[in-house]
């Protein structure tokens, strides 16, 4: 099922080229833009085929359909997918620990992709899986999925995420940390912090710590692969439970970390939009115990 945006043009844009308002306006990606030239339906004015090069005048309705995909990821199952939003443009899932993002070599099947291509199908719908962000298969917590590519386009440097994590120390006040993280060996996942890695940085904030474990609120400022696990583990205080980065806690059988809060504004709507995930109880469990 296609997605089609319908706008009237604004006066500011009267008389002005059809581009204008796809690319300023609308924030159509250049790269979805030859999709819809090239589609007789993917443009139109008043009903009408418009072309990107025609004026525009106040009043008139645009409607912008986006071309229909097709989802090559197949279907499993839709068990503990857990649905926090949902409208034409984007879904937010509150991610299990248990689950993969994608198909892997190791994960082939039962991985959220396969979860949402199962739960769009009882929708009649396709989407190409574009997760805005991604999350380890041992964090639990919101992540968005955008459902075409105009979407995951405006969100892709619109996302605005905090995390709670439990560190295996001493945090008090607030601080960041600044260290590259590069990746040893190209053949595994593993990263660590050294010399000609990606820049990367983590702001904490200390919510409460018993001396020996903090729960923390977490802010990045840059997405590297295993950043907070990878951060936190340089300082000596590997996340509850991360045994890749030398956790020997094992009251939790993960690395401690939930996406709790996402902050944006729509794709569409421009609507200013603020989510929650509540800790998962293995994580609840930790921090209660935590004065």
């Amino acid at each position: 099922m296609s997605r089609s945006i319908i706008c009237s043009v604004p006066e500011e844009l009267n008389g002005e080229k059809l581009i204008v308002l796809l690319r300023g306006h609308l924030k159509i990606s250049a790269r979805l833009l030859p999709k819809l030239k090239n589609d007789p339906q993917g443009l139109l004015r008043n009903g009408e085929h418009i072309r990107t090069i025609d004026r525009v005048f106040t009043g008139d309705e645009i409607t912008v359909t986006f071309p229909d995909e097709e989802n090559a990821i197949p279907p499993s199952d839709t068990e503990n997918l857990n649905i926090i939003y949902e409208d034409e443009d984007i879904l937010v899932i509150n991610k299990s620990p248990d689950i993969a993002m994608h198909p892997t070599h190791n994960h082939q099947g039962d991985t959220l992709a396969n979860k949402i291509s199962a739960y769009l199908l009882t929708k009649n719908r396709q989407a190409v899986f574009r997760a805005v962000g991604r999350l380890d298969k041992c964090t639990s917590g919101l992540v968005i999925i955008a459902l075409n590519a105009h979407a995951a386009n405006i969100l892709s440097e619109n996302v605005e995420k905090h995390y709670i994590a439990i560190a295996g120390g001493e945090y008090h006040g607030e601080g960041t940390i600044n260290k590259p993280i590069v990746r040893p060996d190209p053949g595994k996942t593993y990263r660590w912090v050294g010399e000609g890695g990606e820049y990367a940085v983590t702001h904490w904030k200390s919510l409460k710590t018993d001396g020996k474990r903090s729960v923390l609120k977490i802010h990045l400022e840059t997405g590297r692969t295993h950043q907070i696990r990878v951060h936190f583990a340089s300082m000596g205080t590997p996340l509850a439970g991360d045994d890749m980065y030398g956790s020997e806690d094992s009251s939790i059988n993960r690395a401690a970390l939930h996406c709790f809060s996402l902050r944006f504004l729509h794709p569409v709507t421009k609507e200013e939009m603020y989510l929650e995930a509540p800790l998962p109880e293995d994580m609840k469990f930790i921090a209660d115990t935590i004065e």
